[in-house]
């Protein structure tokens, strides 16, 4: 990645779709080091992130991260899924955030140097050419590596730098530690100032865990 110390930063993430591409690389990724990765890279203006919720459930299983991320640095925005049956009587859950994301681009983009958008969505390639006759530069992160590939080629092409996600895997993953559940303990006495601040329990973020009915994120 290319980035120049006084460039204006803007990251614009589809989260279903970068879910769904890290996990095709066989990785979780730690939001806060991924925040921390790109605030080093320049002046991180906002970083926005774009999920679809189902709000007719009980639980959500996503709605951790998303307060997660609410709390630590994100701007999170968020859409109710809508529910519709296919030409063959299937149930299915429609959550397309794109509208959203493209008009937050262009919004942001006189107050921005440099975007970096993480979906491989071929729909973004016009968003992105919009955007740099605008003068900005347009890094795409997405992957390639995967089966299938999760971006589109024309998006790849039309971006000024292409990233490939899993090349950031050792900056952004989630470590052995924080996916692995710790072996069950016997009770002990409490010690004096064994309580954890509440600061630092917010700050743990959450497995970014999606149920069954997640938006498919083939490119397009």
């Amino acid at each position: 990645m290319i980035f120049y110390p006084q460039e204006r930063i803007g990251l614009f993430i589809d989260g279903s779709n970068l879910y769904a591409a890290a996990r095709s690389l066989g990785f979780d990724i730690d939001y806060k080091r991924l925040l921390d990765l790109f605030a080093a890279k320049g002046r991180l203006i906002r970083a926005f992130y774009y999920t679809a919720l189902v709000e007719d459930q009980e639980y959500s299983p996503i709605r951790p991260l998303v307060d997660w991320l609410d709390y630590n640095g994100y701007t999170m925005v968020t859409k109710p899924t809508k529910e519709f049956t296919d030409a063959m009587g299937r149930r299915k859950i429609k959550g397309n955030m794109d509208i959203e994301l493209a008009i937050d681009v262009m919004e942001m983009a006189p107050h921005l140097d440099h975007i970096v958008l993480f979906s491989g969505d071929g729909d973004f390639r016009r968003l992105v050419e919009a955007v740099q006759r605008k003068g900005l530069r347009v890094t795409v992160v997405s992957t390639v590596r995967s089966q299938p590939p999760m971006v589109a080629d024309e998006l790849r092409r039309q971006a000024d730098n292409f990233q490939e996600l899993q090349d950031l895997e050792p900056s952004i993953c989630r470590s052995q530690v924080q996916r692995e559940p710790r072996e069950p303990r016997e009770p002990r006495e409490p010690r004096a100032e064994t309580r954890e601040p509440r600061e630092r329990a917010e700050s743990r973020e959450p497995s970014p865990i999606l149920s069954s009915q997640d938006v498919d994120t083939t490119p397009r």
